[in-house]
């Protein structure tokens, strides 16, 4: 079966899981913060051409009898391209090959290209198939985000790098431990902020919306945290939504009070939280509908509804406020 280019991408970004955000958001009237130089170390760049195969009956070292025997050497540049790379990552990934599908990817990434760099920073930030080494995640992120910021938004590899702008921002919160990489408030918002005005990224218009709600990075403005939560909610960001209804529920410091609204957006959250990883908003959605009086209950389950009928099959959708 010949693999094509087509085929690559398509099980790249499948086996990257990633999330693509369903639309760009147009300009946010103020201007966009360019990422500045993110610190790193450069990555591994392929080696020397292996050397020219010996002469037809040269000798060979043998490993000594009383030894470990003696790993084959591996040429330092085993493929012609990364193209050619990527044909052999998505050979060994099928034939169960982690070495050599983890060897693949890198000379790919090296070369340059961005899906693989994206695909190893995953890896390497989840331990899939490598050991969890979030020091090489952000380094792969970093070298997306320095070579790509200018990625047409709305596209694969636009995806790819607001993926990779929001992964950032969550290194610089929080910094990586025994490294050069320190929590730094200010590069976290950066980088969330291209993410989320430039790509439209919802994970990044989340993480936004959280550092304006605690004055992280930024001064505190609860108006423009309820904004950007909003803008993700509408994307189907579930904790978008949970976050955005509570606002809703609560209201003060310029969000208005909106309960019946505040139970349908945490209703919609509910439906769609992992869980596992997501029972806060379980928990909260239950706490809200339980305070909540039966008639604003009755009328949030309605707008629900309303919601459903409107949506395509199979698709839910909520109200979008274009900006």
């Amino acid at each position: 079966m010949r693999i094509t280019d087509v085929t690559i991408a398509c099980v790249l970004l499948t086996f990257g899981g990633l999330q693509a955000s369903r639309a760009q958001d147009v300009a946010t009237g103020q201007p966009l913060l360019p990422p500045r130089p993110i610190p790193g170390i450069a990555l591994p760049e392929p080696g020397d051409p292996a050397p020219a195969s010996p002469l037809p009956g040269a000798a060979t070292v043998a490993p000594s009898l009383n030894t470990p025997t003696a790993h084959t050497a591996l040429p330092l540049v085993p493929f012609t391209s990364a193209r050619d790379a990527l044909r052999a990552w998505v050979r060994d990934s099928t034939a169960g090959d982690k070495v050599g599908a983890v060897r693949a990817l890198e000379y790919a990434a090296s070369q340059g290209h961005v899906a693989a760099q994206f695909k190893l920073g995953r890896m390497y930030a989840g331990g899939e198939g490598v050991p969890a080494n979030d020091l090489k995640a952000f380094e792969y992120f970093s070298k997306i985000a320095d070579e790509n910021a200018d990625a047409v938004p709305g596209t694969a590899q636009g995806r790819m790098v607001g993926n990779a702008f929001v992964a950032l921002g969550g290194y610089f919160s929080d910094g990586i431990k025994g490294s050069y990489v320190k929590p730094d408030a200010n590069r976290a918002f950066d980088m969330f902020h291209y993410a989320a005005s430039y790509f439209g990224d919802p994970d990044g218009q989340y993480n936004l919306a959280r550092l304006y709600m605690k004055g992280q990075g930024t001064h505190r403005d609860p108006r423009q945290a309820a904004r950007w939560m909003k803008l993700a909610a509408e994307k189907g960001h579930a904790p978008a939504r949970a976050a955005f209804g509570e606002m809703l529920i609560r209201g003060g410091e310029g969000v208005p009070r909106q309960p019946v609204l505040g139970l349908m957006w945490l209703a919609m959250a509910r439906e769609g939280a992992d869980p596992v990883r997501e029972t806060w908003i379980i928990e909260r959605h239950d706490a809200a509908f339980a305070a909540a009086s039966s008639s604003d209950r009755a009328a949030a389950l309605a707008m629900i509804e309303r919601q459903q009928l409107a949506s395509s099959p199979g698709e839910q959708k909520a109200p979008v406020e274009q900006r």
